[in-house]
């Protein structure tokens, strides 16, 4: 129950309003069973003598003189009447506290969701950039969609099994007031029972664990696969994806079936042994020892409830530690990405005045070296341009500019400080970054460029757009800036979301803006058209640009070509005063 332990410390005063109310419903459920050996001998002594509603002669257990005792306290009369009455209420108010019980149960998983997710995205989103090199996206959307879920569904049956597990001790408790020797030895059936198809339990938890990995492996593929799903389909290849995803879905299938068969065993094999001991005492308890009748018949119902409760115990078990793998991976992962959160620092606020300068830098790829006593300088107000063969590093120096990396050897600097001294948070808000991937999303265009930033007003999108050289076409769509762009852009031409990415880079107006081979998918005329832009923004702001095309070389102030892990200037302008 170490799961359950956890989810407790984690949430306190609800475990506890839940036990409470679980506990006080089973105190409630054994003052009505407590009733129910009165009622029965009240009712076989009527039989026996008419016109007597009361208890004539002496009680024959503890658990009948207790009641009868209770009740000449109280001034009550141990009759039929009284007797139905207090088993009404008495299951009345055990349901009410169920209902309290289960309500907060639910209450309290769905938290135990959002929490579990919001952990999640919070860690994952403060790690290095280093850490999602490593990572493939689909085990980060299990962990979010399939695994907080998981976890809260065995957070349920955890709360579940401690429910049932109250309900067995209560009906333990007033069975033992009847008799203890029976009741000692039903307890000793049920344990050997439950103890014979423990392996059915193991069975499911190695199934969950399974599910758990496997899961991770499918999610992980089918987002690689639905990326790549037009040139898959272009290439009449998707049959390729489809055996792969096939043989993990069929692996997957494999493990529920275990799940599926260990759980349907466990429910049947636990009911015939369960039978077989209730019905092997009734008759040793009727036949040898001669009990009378309405005893046996309380004892049956209420050793009948304790052992069907405590197979319900282990069933409710065995479903929580299937998604019990599910908690721990998640974690897991939330541990990893906490373990490589990012260090933003709360050093100088930085300026942008005099360069951004890397000095000496190398950097390597795990062992794979990139750069190596690399000297680069970017004026600001310049356009600074990078070329050079892929792989030569050039997004690797956009990377350490920004911060995401940071360098083996070498220095960064802003203005002459390095950039481990400066607060790399402001820093970036510095930034404005535009990517190879115009990764637009299915909204309108002022949400595109504002992203619901609650500092950024329409104006300031329509200033963006305008300095990105796009408001004349978004003014021209149906419903302006508010039109919808369609899935990833589609419903704009590849120069036109371009343009809506730089003016999302634009709208908080960055001191510097970077453009990572933002150019690459254009057209000369597109191409010409963003080169002419940036000429316009040059000067008002620092640029930084990757591109293998002419433009944005032949607009460049500055131009250093990438090989061999150095640099080499290639062209220079004299810097340009910002305005």
């Amino acid at each position: 129950m170490r799961l359950m332990l956890t989810f407790f410390r984690a949430y306190p005063w609800q475990s506890a309003l839940m036990l409470l109310a679980l506990l006080s419903a089973g105190i409630a459920e054994s003052v009505g069973l407590s009733a129910l050996l009165p009622l029965l001998n009240v009712a076989i002594r009527n039989n026996a003598v008419t016109g007597d509603n009361s208890a004539a002669t002496e009680p024959e257990n503890d658990v009948e003189r207790i009641v009868n005792e209770t009740l000449a306290n109280l001034g009550l009369d141990p009759t039929i009447g009284v007797l139905l009455s207090i088993i009404v209420v008495a299951v009345t108010l055990k349901s009410l506290l169920l209902l309290v019980a289960k309500k907060q149960v639910g209450y309290t998983a769905a938290q135990v969701a959002t929490d579990l997710r919001l952990e999640m995205l919070r860690a994952v989103l403060r790690v290095k950039w280093e850490y999602f090199l490593h990572q493939p996206v689909g085990k980060l959307t299990n962990a979010l969609a399939t695994e907080s879920q998981r976890s809260s569904d065995s957070f349920v049956n955890g709360a579940t099994v401690i429910t049932l597990l109250i309900q067995a001790v209560i009906y333990g408790s007033v069975a033992v007031a009847v008799s203890w020797k029976a009741t000692l030895v039903s307890l000793g059936a049920g344990a050997v029972i439950i103890g014979i198809s423990h392996f059915l339990v193991r069975m499911a938890r190695k199934a969950g664990k399974r599910q758990t990995s496997l899961l991770i492996a499918l999610l992980t593929r089918l987002t690689d696969t639905l990326q790549s799903v037009k040139p898959l389909k272009a290439m009449a290849r998707e049959h390729l994806a489809d055996t792969v995803l096939a043989l993990k879905t069929s692996k997957l299938n494999r493990a529920l079936q275990k799940q599926v068969f260990s759980t349907a065993l466990l429910s049947s094999a636990q009911e015939e042994m369960f039978t077989i001991i209730i019905a092997l005492g009734m008759y040793v308890a009727l036949v040898k020892f001669d009990m009378p009748f309405a005893t046996v018949l309380v004892l049956v119902a209420l050793l009948g409830k304790m052992l069907s409760q405590m197979g319900k115990v282990q069933k409710q078990y065995q479903k929580m530690v299937l998604g019990e793998s599910a908690f721990w991976s998640l974690k897991e992962t939330i541990h990893e990405a906490e373990q490589a959160r990012e260090v933003l620092g709360t050093g100088r606020q930085p300026t942008l005045e005099q360069s951004v300068r890397l000095d000496a830098v190398s950097f390597a790829y795990d062992d794979n070296p990139v750069l190596t006593d690399l000297t680069i300088e970017i004026p600001a107000g310049c356009l600074t341009t990078l070329i050079g063969p892929s792989g030569s590093g050039k997004t690797t120096v956009v990377d350490l500019v920004i911060g995401l990396l940071r360098p083996k050897t070498g220095t960064v600097s802003i203005d002459g400080i390095p950039l481990d001294e400066l607060s790399l948070k402001a820093w970036r808000h510095m930034i404005g970054y535009v990517p190879q991937e115009t990764l637009l999303l299915h909204d309108s265009v002022l949400h595109n460029i504002t992203l619901d930033d609650p500092e950024l007003s329409e104006q300031d999108a329509v200033q963006a757009l305008q300095d990105a050289g796009a408001w004349e076409f978004v003014a021209s769509m149906t419903r302006g800036i508010h039109s919808t762009v369609g899935e990833r852009g589609t419903k704009l031409s590849g120069g036109q979301r371009q343009r809506i990415m730089i003016a999302r880079a634009l709208v908080h107006k960055p001191k510097l803006l970077i453009l990572d081979e933002a150019t690459s998918a254009l057209d000369p005329e597109n191409e010409a058209a963003i080169g002419r832009t940036m000429q316009d923004l040059r000067g008002r702001l620092t640029i930084l640009a990757i591109s293998h095309q002419t433009a944005l070389v032949d607009s460049a102030d500055r131009v250093y070509r990438l090989q061999d892990g150095g640099a080499i200037l290639q062209k220079t302008a004299p810097p340009i005063a910002q305005e």
